[in-house]
């Protein structure tokens, strides 16, 4: 295996598909050694929308306080933490994807090794379908969510409007590219 693996991380606003398109990379990659696909810490529990394993508020704080995850944030008044072991398995060689907020990308190229950032987007009309059609009361202000511009710190663009198969197809293609 190549020994220069890296993080593919995966941002975009709510409801443009970022968790469906890494679960089907994650299925159609299950047999591809070089690719990890943690799940995050959250403060909260997992949900048919989110595969998460759940941390509580004491321990996100020791955690974070203690350097203990490869990578943390707050959002939406939630912790998000990606596991320590995501960072180990880039140091051996293993290409780590992952979704994290817009707002950790400046920390993560500061903090991690060879970060590709994957930006996943829809038009506001299907953002807001999509997240209408969630009913998560935690998603807060639906309209400030949509309204929040993304930073142009993106790699790679995938739009993801269509058939998810395909959007799936071009981010998979994207991350065989990155390890070589």
């Amino acid at each position: 295996m190549d020994r220069t693996g890296g993080f593919v991380l995966v941002v975009g606003p709510s409801g443009a598909g970022k968790d469906t398109l890494i679960g089907l990379a994650r299925e159609d990659l299950a047999g591809d050694a070089r690719f990890v696909f943690p799940r995050r810490l959250v403060t909260r529990p997992p949900s048919a929308h989110e595969d998460n394993i759940e941390i509580s508020e004491p321990d996100f704080a020791r955690g974070a306080a203690a350097g203990a995850f490869a990578l943390h944030w707050r959002a939406h008044g939630l912790g998000y933490a990606i596991p320590a072991d995501a960072l180990e398995a880039a140091g051996r060689g293993h290409w780590i994807v992952c979704n994290v907020s817009r707002r950790v990308v400046a920390d993560a190229r500061r903090l991690l090794p060879r970060v590709r950032v994957v930006a996943v987007t829809a038009s506001p009309d299907i953002l807001a379908g999509r997240l209408a059609a969630r009913g998560r009361a935690q998603d807060g202000d639906l309209a400030a969510r949509l309204a929040r511009e993304a930073p142009a710190l993106a790699d790679h663009t995938i739009v993801n409007e269509g058939d998810r198969a395909s959007a799936a197809a071009r981010f998979v293609a994207y991350l065989r590219r990155q390890a070589g």
